[in-house]
């Protein structure tokens, strides 16, 4: 299992939910020493370490948060502060196995430090000392410091972990208001400012308030630091029902704010009070979507291929006419037309023929979009070449094949005449009507491109000779709105290098996104065409914003969308977003691939008309 610093910032990491509110929820009085069921009842606090972990949390805090002498005192076990702590971490520590992080949990002392209380700095700071002390001998593999209103006392914690190890690793959150602000009233850039000089190794915020207004923050928090970040907010306010405190907001809503909060910039999600395992359950459907957890790399030595003597390797200038086209740096138009559902093809060829006497150069046609089971894209694609005359461009996703069914179907493809491919990982199996169904992923996209490449030299993956090679032209995906740009543009990079010939780009709604991608990657000598996706309705937006990774509507569009009022409006305002967005791209781009939202092709005609 990587180690915390290994995963920070470089990846998606769900934590888990609350812990003494789901205590609560368990029948566990209110007025219990939740701290003090370590030593008293160990197996409940198993039980909510291991809901989290079969929920799909990445990492489970320990049962410590009031574990200090202040918090303990009144239960009488001011004397037992290591064993109680000690004995969190053991139980959390057995729970997660090799599978889960353990984050040592600690929250404020509960009274007033100097200058607005007795407690000196000095003081606090050996109080901290003596809890931190039992959660690293429990062997936790870092220290999460939550919920502090005051960040002079968040620093006497962090000043007693450096002095027990100076080099552990450890995240500084402070919980907020609705306006934005810490409790103290200090400001989130002060919280930045005064964190400096300790190298947390992520900061962030967590509890009081709902996920709106986590949001906001996030926004204001993201422009301050380049540390990564965590969002942990309370499932909203609580109600009293029945003499209960209930936490109303839904699995669902905070799985849609954990969307926000990473495509906002936030690498670190989960929940804090009223949050349970279906909440962590949701969040972490959610991350899967935006994120595929399976990547598969390939070591740069895999990328280099040679031809045997007797094969003649095709030119670009030969491949397709699409190839040809983008050789003469030409503007080349792809139109996305996803396979239908059946067995019949007639509406999609009929759309084809349309799109081929506007103009159109090629028909882009996905493998399995969103993990979908429809008609074979490969079969789609010969269908379309064959009746109407076009080029097809096929996608050939990773994820339904091995690397045997891989070589064969493309070795058939070339057969059959198919000459213009797109590499792609796929989405996983997760996103769509069959959560269930096995997804294989021998490689990933690097593999794949440079498995074409090999064909395209006249070789297997093994580097056995095949006779006659194939001359698919390559295509790769870029994201250019990226949760994790620079790991995108690294992939990038090993992709060109494995192969690829050509790049298209996930659609773009907010050419200011493009715009920064484009700057990053002005080595890249490929031609770039830029997807561009017609907006159906407010809710389709709404969708893309949230569920597509990457595809990020920015708020201007949102608003116009939100506005329309029947289908055909929303339809025309998006054509309108779609027209102005290829009014921009296409000075910067190769060319663009249009898709055709519920399959209306006529948008596209509006769109392109000069």
């Amino acid at each position: 299992m990587k180690s915390f610093r290994e995963r920070v910032g470089k990846e998606v990491i769900v934590f888990d939910g609350g812990v003494g509110t789901y205590l609560y929820e368990k029948g566990i009085f209110i007025n219990t020493c939740f701290d003090e069921l370590n030593l008293v009842n160990p197996d409940i606090v198993s039980e909510v370490h291991r809901d989290y972990v079969n929920a799909g949390a990445d990492v489970i805090e320990t049962n410590t948060f009031g574990a200090n002498r202040f918090k303990l005192a009144p239960h009488g076990l001011e004397t037992k502060v290591h064993e109680v702590n000690f004995k969190g971490a053991q139980i959390a520590k057995k729970v997660a196995g090799d599978s889960t992080l353990v984050a040592g949990s600690v929250g404020p002392l509960g009274v007033q430090i100097e200058p607005l209380g007795k407690l000196s700095y000095d003081e606090a700071k050996d109080a901290f000392k003596e809890q931190i002390k039992g959660l690293l001998d429990g062997a936790v593999d870092f220290i999460i410091f939550e919920t502090f209103g005051l960040v002079a006392e968040l620093k006497q914690a962090i000043r007693a972990l450096k002095e027990l190890d100076p080099d552990f690793p450890f995240i500084s959150q402070v919980t907020i208001n609705d306006d934005g602000h810490l409790l103290s009233g200090a400001s989130l850039e002060s919280f930045v400012s005064e964190m400096g000089e300790f190298k947390p190794d992520a900061i962030g915020m967590n509890c009081s308030v709902g996920p709106k207004s986590m949001l906001d923050a996030l926004e204001q928090l993201k422009s301050l630091t380049t540390l990564p970040i965590s969002v942990q907010p309370n499932a909203g306010l609580p109600m009293n029902v029945g003499g209960r405190n209930i936490y109303m907001t839904s699995p669902e809503y905070i799985a849609e704010y954990s969307k926000r909060f990473i495509q906002t910039g936030a690498s670190i999600v989960g929940g804090c009070c009223g949050t349970n395992p279906e909440h962590i359950r949701a969040i972490r459907r959610a991350v899967k979507a935006l994120q595929p957890a399976k990547r598969i790399d390939v070591t740069v030595a895999d990328l280099r291929v040679t031809a045997p003597e007797a094969v003649n390797v095709f030119d670009m200038s030969e491949k397709s006419r699409m190839s040809n086209k983008l050789i003469r740096k030409e503007f080349v138009t792809l139109v996305e037309l996803v396979s239908p559902k059946g067995v019949s093809p007639v509406k999609e060829v009929a759309k084809a023929r349309k799109l081929f006497h506007f103009g159109i150069d090629a028909i882009n046609i996905p493998d399995g979009p969103r993990a979908s089971a429809r008609m074979s894209a490969l079969a789609l694609a010969v269908t379309i070449q064959r009746e109407v005359g076009i080029e097809p461009v096929l996608h050939f996703a990773c994820r339904d094949r091995n690397v045997i069914g891989m070589q064969s179907d493309l070795l058939g493809a070339w057969a059959l005449g198919i000459r213009n491919l797109i590499a792609i990982t796929g989405d996983p199996p997760k996103l769509g009507n069959y959560p269930d169904a096995t997804a294989v992923f021998d490689v990933d996209a690097i593999g794949l491109t440079n498995l074409i490449k090999r064909l395209n030299h006249g070789l297997d993956l093994a580097g056995n000779p095949i006779g006659d090679p194939t001359g698919f032209c390559i295509g790769v995906a870029l994201n250019p709105g990226a949760i994790n740009l620079d790991e995108e543009l690294r992939r990038l990079d090993w992709k060109i290098e494995a192969g690829a010939e050509y790049i298209v780009t996930q659609p773009v709604f907010d050419v200011r996104i493009l715009e920064k991608c484009l700057r990053r990657i002005k080595h890249v000598k490929l031609p770039i065409l830029c997807g561009i996706w017609p907006l159906v309705s407010y809710r389709n937006a709404e969708f893309m914003n949230n569920e597509v990774p990457g595809a990020s509507v920015p708020p201007e569009i949102m608003e116009r969308m939100r506005k329309t009022t029947t289908k055909e409006e929303g339809f025309a305002e998006g054509v309108k977003i779609a027209r102005e967005t290829y009014d921009f791209v296409k000075k910067e781009v190769a060319g663009v691939q249009i898709s055709a939202p519920m399959g209306r092709i006529e948008g596209i005609f509006q769109i392109l008309d000069k």
